[in-house]
C-alpha cells in the first residue's frame, strides 16, 4: 500500500489499483457525485464525469483498466482518459479520499 497522500509517478499510477478506504463514503445523484471523509468530516463534491470515473476505477483491477471501460463511451482516447482519471486520482489521493496500491512513489 502506497503512504496517504503519496501519490506514484504517471506510469506507476496507470499500474495501479484505487480503493475508497472504509472511512470514505460516497453516493452519486444525477448531476454530482458526493463523498464524505467520516475521520474529517468534510464533504468533497465531484462532477459527473469525475464521479463515473471513481465508480470505474472501484470496478477494474487498474487506473489503465478503468480509462479502458470508459474510452469508448465518451468518444476519447484510452490515454487521454487515462490521463484525466491519473489526475483525478492525484487529487483525491491528496485529500485521503482513495487508496493506491502498487506503483512506487514518486
Amino acid at each position: 500500500m502506497i503512504p496517504p497522500n503519496t501519490v506514484p509517478d504517471a506510469s506507476s499510477l496507470s499500474r495501479a489499483e484505487v480503493t475508497v478506504p472504509h472511512n470514505v463514503v460516497y453516493r452519486s445523484f444525477p448531476s454530482e457525485t458526493v463523498m464524505l471523509n467520516l475521520n474529517t468530516g468534510r464533504y468533497h463534491g465531484l462532477n459527473t464525469t469525475a464521479g463515473r470515473m471513481l465508480q470505474a476505477l472501484e470496478q477494474a483491477p487498474s487506473v489503465r483498466d478503468a480509462a479502458a471501460l470508459l474510452a469508448d463511451g465518451y468518444g476519447q482516447p484510452q490515454a487521454v482518459v487515462e490521463s484525466d482519471m491519473c489526475e483525478l486520482c492525484r487529487q483525491l489521493a491528496k485529500r485521503g479520499l482513495i487508496e493506491i496500491d502498487g506503483g512506487a512513489p514518486a
